[in-house]
């Protein structure tokens, strides 16, 4: 399987370095092994997605395992499965995609950020890298077993197109306490994450699963965990400072999974 042209969703075929569809829209293989499939008319800013500042300090915090058992219970649920072909959607620099590429005869990692593309396609040639909009998914009709997404927005009617019937969506959103520590440093009435009521048109929600524990993260780790948030932004500098301060920073995680499947 291949990509669709986002311009006419016309299938694309690879020419060496290029991708190409029939109405001669081309689309070049960066050296790293990525497609960027994002033309600047889809764009909403010019660099989209988060910064390389952010990347970096996602890749550090997540390279030392404090949400390996997320990943773990995702790749538990993924193989009772036993999906084909696997789209992550949001997929950032990596960290779970190339643990799914395990479980999938293909997988492919979408991101709107080439900050995060660049270096996951170097850094994982077993998956496939494409920087792309997940409002305008670059695939075929029925193309995918199953769509992981993991904070990262969607067009549902997108994911009931690419999704092949009786094929899975699995996403991951923040249970209520998720992150209650961090929180309370920056504002000073903490608000509760509500829970997700999404609906998904032509799926049926299957399962919905929670996990949360306790991390214990160095005063580095708990400030990579704070540029990784969407919060980063509302804190002031006496909180960087304070984060950094620490020996010993305990932080809860709360996490919401729901499995969707397609109607057949």
């Amino acid at each position: 399987m291949s990509y669709s042209c986002p311009l006419c969703h016309a299938p694309l075929t690879r020419q060496e370095n290029s991708y190409l569809c029939p109405q001669q829209h081309r689309f070049d293989r960066a050296k790293e092994g990525y497609v960027n499939l994002l033309p600047v008319q889809h764009k909403r800013s010019r660099d989209p997605g988060d910064s390389a500042q952010m990347m970096q300090a996602r890749r550090a915090f997540l390279d030392a395992g404090h949400y390996q058992p997320l990943r773990d219970k995702l790749v538990t649920k993924l193989r009772a499965v036993a999906p084909s072909a696997l789209l992550d959607i949001g997929c950032g620099e990596g960290y779970y995609t190339h643990a799914f590429a395990d479980i999938a005869d293909e997988t492919w990692g979408l991101d709107v950020a080439k900050a995060a593309i660049r270096p996951a396609a170097k850094r994982y040639p077993q998956v496939n890298f494409c920087v792309a909009s997940s409002q305008r998914l670059p695939f075929n009709a029925d193309s995918m077993d199953a769509v992981v997404r993991i904070y990262a927005p969607c067009n549902p009617q997108e994911l009931a197109r690419v999704v092949k019937p009786g094929g899975w969506v699995f996403t991951v959103t923040p249970g209520p306490r998720h992150l209650m520590e961090l929180k309370g440093m920056i504002y000073a009435q903490i608000q509760l994450h509500e829970e997700s009521h999404e609906q998904l048109p032509g799926f049926i929600l299957q399962e919905h699963d929670s996990l949360d524990y306790t991390m214990t993260l160095t005063g580095a780790e708990a400030v990579a965990l704070l540029q990784m948030t969407p919060f980063a932004w509302r804190a002031k500098p006496s909180v960087w400072e304070t984060l950094a301060a620490q020996e010993v920073f305990h932080c809860q995680t709360d996490f919401s999974l729901h499995c969707w499947q397609r109607e057949r």
